[in-house]
């Protein structure tokens, strides 16, 4: 909220002897730099330093965050920062099924929402695979939304009552499901996800880490062999 300036008696300049023109500009500009530098500490102030490794692993993986398996007693967390418009993204998903049928049973394979701001419909995705979940539907949608991206990704026009469709065909209870795609806490909670990926360098997506660790993988076989080396060090 917009705070209105307190209004000042404004102080009366001598005409002559005083202080010149360039002098008080000068004054104003720095104490508008000094004010900005200040409001910039502020808002930077206890912002999670993403450069320490168990912080960034707690970034990566916040207690609320989507997860496609339950593996209690796995010491290992891999996660995807998605966007399911992302044609990158859909070629990586049957690379992701088939390490989740290796790995499942040891490695928790998290989920975080990353829309790209140029995609028509990524949000509008994240939304209906959030409500989804809401009724226990993630990993069904999760699917529904990669196996059926050639169908609606890359358009210009709003894919809303597609995504509803895809609702139907998996039972949803429909008005539950339009609800929680319409109410802000939806947004919020995807964008919230987003600015994790920001404080950990996500740029684009698929991005990966594995407990907190950005991957720079080329091919299936290095994914495995990073998840093969945080299992033996644990």
């Amino acid at each position: 909220m917009s705070r209105t300036p307190r209004k000042r008696d404004v102080p009366t300049l001598p005409a002559t002897g005083g202080m010149s023109n360039l002098r008080f500009s000068l004054i104003i500009v720095a104490v508008f730099v000094i004010g900005v530098g200040v409001l910039f500490a502020i808002s930077r102030y206890g912002a999670e330093d993403a450069s320490d490794p168990a912080t960034a692993a707690s970034i990566a993986v916040r207690d609320n965050s989507l997860r496609l398996n339950d593996a209690p007693s796995a010491t290992v967390d891999f996660v995807e920062f998605i966007d399911f418009e992302c044609e990158a993204c859909g070629a990586a998903y049957p690379v992701i099924e088939q390490l989740r049928s290796e790995y499942s049973d040891r490695v928790n394979f998290v989920l975080r929402y990353f829309p790209i701001q140029s995609h028509f419909n990524a949000e509008r995705a994240a939304r209906a695979v959030e409500a989804a979940t809401q009724q226990g539907a993630l990993e069904p949608m999760y699917k529904k939304m990669f196996e059926t991206q050639a169908e609606w990704g890359e358009q210009q026009t709003p894919m809303d009552d597609r995504f509803r469709g895809y609702a139907r065909d998996l039972g949803l209870d429909l008005a539950l499901f339009d609800a929680t795609y319409d109410d802000p806490a939806t947004m919020e909670r995807i964008e919230a996800d987003r600015q994790d990926g920001y404080t950990l360098g996500v740029q684009g997506t698929p991005t990966f880490f594995i407990n907190g660790e950005r991957l720079d993988p080329q091919s299936l076989d290095d994914l495995r062999g990073a998840l093969d080396d945080a299992l033996a060090e644990r």
